[in-house]
């Protein structure tokens, strides 16, 4: 797909969800790679008094300045934002063309096609494999995709070029980040609780390499090897096993 050189497309700015498909917008229409979004009519399928409104105006080709139809975006990444939609996906520019309706924050359009993807730090997965296969699907639209954190747009994917190495460095640095907290928050430490099985909750007092000392609710205290002590990814807590063999005063 290429945009038709004899028409100057306007760049605008829109919100689309993203999954395994690939870009669709906010009313799930689905946006395809390397061929353009042409707007349809819908006010006939919005119910009885709105068929019998576009019977009397007759079809018509999207936009038109009487009726809501269109292709819709933003002016600016302000402006967008102002309207509260950034929130619900990934946003970017967006070339506009063909019949065009402006309107004081935005634009209605016949053609539209992504231009550059901007992705919410938070939508993206820890390892830079499951964020490889995220972006397969975003690959095929030929635009340049950045990383969109604390309001600094950092380029991740060149078109013609590939992965860009700043784009590379960041999420490297922040699953490094990421995995040395979660090591942390996964090491048991003084005043964390731990589950005994069938004896109820124990308060970590001292902990060294080799044994957790550890103060039951009846204020009996227990000395346990620290490779008993395991987290639980579904319960999100410390246990342990009881054991007849395990220091108790």
């Amino acid at each position: 797909m290429r945009i038709p050189d004899y028409i100057s497309p306007i760049v605008g700015w829109r919100v689309w969800q993203w999954d395994a498909t690939g870009l669709r917008s906010l009313n799930n229409e689905s946006w395809l790679p390397r061929k353009p979004l042409e707007a349809k009519c819908r006010v006939s399928d919005c119910g009885m008094l709105a068929r019998r409104a576009e019977a009397l105006r007759g079809s018509h080709d999207a936009p038109r300045a009487d009726c809501s139809c269109g292709v819709y975006a933003a002016k600016n990444l302000t402006q967008l934002r102002t309207t509260g939609y950034a929130r619900f996906g990934i946003h970017g520019e967006v070339f506009l063309w063909g019949a065009l309706i402006e309107h004081e924050r935005g634009f209605r359009a016949q053609f539209a096609y992504p231009k550059n993807l901007y992705l919410p730090l938070e939508m993206l997965p820890f390892t830079l494999a499951g964020i490889q296969s995220r972006l397969q699907t975003l690959f095929p639209y030929g635009g340049d995709i950045f990383i969109f954190h604390s309001s600094v747009s950092i380029p991740l994917w060149r078109k013609g070029s590939g992965l860009d190495a700043a784009g590379l460095d960041f999420l490297m640095g922040r699953g490094s980040e990421w995995y040395a907290r979660r090591k942390q928050e996964r090491t048991i430490k003084t005043g964390d609780r731990v589950a005994i099985i069938g004896r109820g909750i124990a308060v970590v007092e001292q902990v060294n390499d080799k044994q957790v000392q550890a103060l039951l609710w009846n204020r009996s205290v227990l000395r346990v090897g620290r490779k008993e002590i395991v987290w639980d990814g579904v319960n999100m807590r410390w246990e342990c096993e009881p054991s007849n063999n395990r220091g108790e005063q």
